[in-house]
């Protein structure tokens, strides 16, 4: 980053990254520690996580359905700290394997600058299963850029190697959200039975708990099968 303020410094490089990845990633300081593309993913997770607590406060999107809180802001930081250390080790093997001979610090502040794209998938995730689409395919695009930008790896090889990462990526979110969502039901429902049980019996409350749960265990059932 350079002498402009901290958050401004940040909002630009995040703005760029969204704009013109080609040029923010081909001007991208290779080394200079981890310290400013960690500031970096804090801070657009700590976003995301305000705009994912907002969005359950209105019950939209996936966050509305899995009721998270205002707990995201302090949530998300956190995982995308873990997420984007494990992403950059993956992807480091990767590139090398691809024919890079760039450091595991390079790797990392490739994927770490790809968190400006957490925002905006966020607010996509309005519309089930866009964003979490949306977000790898964008994903999978920063990389392939970086690739070619930064870790000099032919086009049509990073094209090939993330276009086809990027179509398991897709399949395995999509039935992960469709798993969330139906699980999210599942609770919603239990949360208004719980109410109910409240009134009943002993004997009552136990046979509509066994209903519930064998309900939920057919659910589950069909869907395997269905998948």
């Amino acid at each position: 980053m350079d002498n402009k303020p901290l958050l401004q410094s940040i909002l630009d490089d995040a703005l760029k990254i969204i704009r013109n990845p080609v040029g923010f990633y081909r001007d991208m300081a290779k080394t200079g520690g981890f310290a400013d593309p960690l500031i970096f993913v804090v801070v657009m997770a700590a976003v995301t996580g305000l705009l994912v607590a907002i969005l359950s406060l209105l019950h939209l999107g996936m966050a509305g359905a899995a009721g998270v809180g205002i707990g995201a802001v302090i949530i998300f930081p956190l995982m995308a700290i873990i997420g984007s250390f494990i992403a950059a080790g993956i992807l480091f093997v990767i590139w090398k394997l691809m024919g890079s001979n760039e450091s595991f610090e390079t790797a990392y502040r490739c994927v770490a600058y790809a968190a400006a794209i957490y925002p905006v998938t966020a607010l996509l995730g309005i519309i089930p299963y866009v964003g979490s689409v949306i977000g790898v395919v964008w994903g999978m695009y920063l990389m392939i850029v970086a690739s070619i930008e930064v870790h000099q790896i032919r086009s049509q090889t990073a094209w090939t190697v993330f276009a086809v990462l990027g179509v398991i990526l897709v399949i395995t979110n999509i039935s992960s959200e469709m798993a969330s969502r139906r699980m999210a039901t599942h609770l919603d429902e239990m949360g208004v039975n719980m109410e109910e049980l409240e009134q009943m019996s002993p004997e009552e409350a136990a046979k509509a708990v066994g209903e519930f749960l064998k309900g939920f265990e057919n659910a589950t059932r069909e869907q395997q099968q269905a998948e």
